[in-house]
């Protein structure tokens, strides 16, 4: 796989382990009607995730002292979205013979 930031290529584990450590800011945090949400773009397509941070609603400190967790999971949705949406793609360009299946909306 490819980082969708810069040139590293490696499996999945090897980008997750990348993207934590060299682009973390990839991963926003922001509050919401007194709840907290991780949010995550795809820079390749644009398709932005989301989710809310179950605890942090009744922990301030949770978001604080779990932040790099929480951008590890966001980062993880992120890799699951490429690996679905774009390394098909991928694929298909390199085998133009091939038809591409459709599948849901969204991830």
């Amino acid at each position: 796989m490819k980082c969708p930031w810069c040139d590293f290529e490696g499996g999945p584990r090897s980008l997750h382990a990348h993207l934590g450590e060299q682009h973390p800011d990839a991963v926003a945090t922001s509050e919401r009607y007194g709840k907290t949400f991780y949010e995550v773009t795809c820079p390749t397509c644009g398709a932005r995730y989301e989710h809310i941070v179950r605890k942090g609603a009744r922990d301030p400190g949770f978001v604080l002292e779990f932040q790099q967790e929480i951008k590890m999971v966001a980062l993880d949705m992120l890799i699951h979205h490429l690996m679905a949406e774009h390394e098909q793609h991928e694929q298909h360009e390199q085998q133009p013979g091939l038809q591409a299946r459709v599948g849901p909306a969204g991830w």
